[in-house]
């Protein structure tokens, strides 16, 4: 046996032992008070499970689990398993024809991202690619591995290779040959736009000899386009434009040799439409052996005891006995420790002697420690009145539901003065009208009268100042009307004032023109002089910006070009009978 997670097991079994023992060995607050002997006579007898059981369970419960996430397997045996597929090589069309544009953005790219797509979409096949022009490139042997082949032509950088003129077809074949001759099945997909050769009965014939099925993605049209360079267009001997169209005759080889020839489609048709033809025609072959591990799975049995023990320790609960002592129950319904009911009156007694005393703080303290009863909550909140902290006392008398009528009117008396002291006049004069409702006090209705009085008093007060602002805001509002009027007479003198020095003024700025006339006529003429240099430093400064702008603009465009160079792909150069064959007097 062994543990797959055997991590698991040690980073949470250690801990648990850790916990196990100091929980076992810390005892209750009834045990650090009372020795064993009283502790044997207070508890209640049971038939039930005691702690120590109940612990035990527990711990075993939690252990078990632990072992059963761990996960203890026992090795049964190793199964191969056997991986059946179809060896097909991709060939690609490398030569100069290949980038004529009359498929967008040129055949070339297009073949690329239908050999992508054959390699997304492909199932039970195994790849390998090869490029062909006049002499044939091993890009990757036959592999299972399609995620580094579509890396690979991702970052196939095609003008850095520079690719032989023609298209040997025949190479082509010989080089895929020796990549499938370890295959029964042999199948090629040759995306290309059928090459130069008008009879391709050679090729017919070695592809039978050998067993091969070609299928033919035509990437081309039959209306064709010239090929572009970099100095225009492709031209022949006679210095005419070259203009590449479909070469259909391809389709011969694909026919013969038992494979497909299909066009080349926008969508993924083309792609689908090969697939399906190689499910259903080729044979798949045993390709790759794996070896895996057949484990035997033991975690349910200690998941199981573990949840059996769980179970068992929760719900085995002790039935107490009718005449149990009264500390038991508290134990066992309440989350006040057993010994405070015992001990109360002497925090009572503890709690009232300080409040006589006048130590507030320390009688509050006691009281909040056994804050149980409605007469608890009556003197706790006496405390926190004498303290000052009148909103707690008023939470604490809050607290109190009796049904005694002197009770609930002394109640609600102290907490009348509670919203005096917090200067709540309306909330004080309710509590105090509710407590003589309850029951009549000679000192609550005093308040009350005092209540009223001082709410009357603020009354007249306010309604004095509201008399007082009114008429403040009356004579507010005549002297506004006043000075009004005094301002518009001003702003009328100031007006025609103003109207008699303007006159003045223009006179004698009409006799200040007459005199600097003459000096504004040199001045004009020194300052054309100024204005003609410092225009010629602009033209300058102006070039020289123009320059630098132009230099900025070529570092960003060759940094851009270095961006997107390519990784460096290693290509592998097959050699064979057929190569450098291909003497067409149409090398393209």
């Amino acid at each position: 046996m062994e543990f797959l997670y055997a991590n698991v097991l040690w980073l949470m079994l250690i801990p648990s032992i850790i916990l196990i023992y100091l929980i076992s060995t810390n005892k209750t607050n009834l045990q650090s008070i009372f020795n064993k002997d009283i502790l044997d006579r207070l508890s209640a007898t049971n038939s039930g499970l005691n702690m120590t059981t109940r612990n035990v369970l527990l711990f075993t419960s939690l252990i078990l689990m632990i072992l059963a996430l761990s996960r203890p397997v026992i090795l049964k045996k190793e199964q191969e398993i056997k991986q059946n597929l179809i060896p097909v090589v991709i060939a690609l069309d490398v030569s100069k024809s290949m980038h004529s544009t009359d498929i967008y953005p040129n055949r070339l790219e297009l073949a690329k991202n239908k050999i992508k797509e054959f390699l997304k979409t492909s199932q039970n096949t195994a790849v390998g690619v090869v490029f062909f022009a006049k002499s044939t490139f091993i890009l990757s042997p036959v592999t299972k591995d399609f995620p580094t082949l579509l890396y690979m032509i991702d970052n196939l950088d095609n003008r850095a290779l520079n690719f032989d003129n023609g298209s040997n077809v025949m190479s082509l074949l010989e080089s895929s040959n020796e990549l499938l001759e370890e295959y029964e099945s042999k199948n090629i997909i040759i995306l290309s736009d059928g090459g130069n050769n008008s009879d391709f009965e050679k090729e017919i014939e070695f592809a039978k000899e050998q067993n091969i099925k070609v299928y033919v993605v035509a990437t081309a049209t039959k209306k064709g386009a010239p090929i572009p360079t970099k100095d225009g267009y492709l031209t022949n001997n006679e210095g005419n434009i070259v203009t590449v169209k479909l070469n259909e005759n391809i389709k011969e080889l694909a026919l013969n040799s038992g494979g497909g020839y299909i066009n080349f489609t926008i969508n993924d048709g083309d792609i689908k439409a090969i697939n399906s033809e190689l499910l259903s025609r080729s044979k798949k072959e045993q390709l790759d052996i794996k070896k895996m591990k057949i484990y035997t799975e033991l975690f349910y049995y200690p998941l199981s005891l573990g949840i059996f023990f769980l179970f068992i320790s929760l719900f085995s609960m002790p039935r107490l006995r009718q005449n149990s002592f009264l500390v038991v129950t508290l134990l066992s319904f309440s989350s006040i420790p057993a010994y405070s009911g015992i001990l109360d009156f002497q925090i009572l007694k503890e709690a009232k002697k300080a409040y006589e005393e006048e130590n507030y703080k320390y009688a509050t303290n006691q009281y909040k420690k056994v804050d149980t009863t409605k007469e608890a909550h009556y003197n706790l909140g006496n405390s926190l009145y004498k303290e000052g902290k009148y909103k707690e006392a008023l939470e604490s008398y809050e607290k109190i539901v009796t049904s005694d009528k002197e009770f609930e009117a002394q109640k609600l008396h102290n907490m009348g003065n509670s919203y005096v002291k917090l200067n709540d006049l309306n909330k004080a004069k309710q509590m105090y009208e509710n407590a003589l409702k309850k029951h009549f006090d000679k000192q609550t209705k005093e308040n009350l009268d005092r209540i009223n009085d001082a709410m009357d008093k603020k009354d007249q007060k306010q309604n004095q100042e509201n008399k007082n602002d009114q008429k403040n805001k009356d004579q507010e509002q005549k002297d506004k009307k006043k000075q009004n009027k005094e301002n518009k007479d001003q702003k009328n003198k100031d007006k025609k004032d103003s109207k008699e020095q303007e006159n003045k003024e223009k006179n004698k700025e009409e006799k200040q023109k007459g005199e600097e006339s003459k000096k504004d006529k040199a001045k004009k003429e020194q300052s054309k002089k100024k204005d003609d240099e410092q225009e010629k430093k602009n033209q300058a400064s102006t070039q020289e910006a123009i320059n630098k702008e132009i230099s900025d603009i070529e570092e960003k465009k060759w940094m851009e070009k270095l961006k997107d160079r390519k990784s460096q792909i290693l290509l592998h150069k097959a050699k064979n009978q057929s190569e450098g064959e291909d003497d067409s007097s149409t090398p393209w």
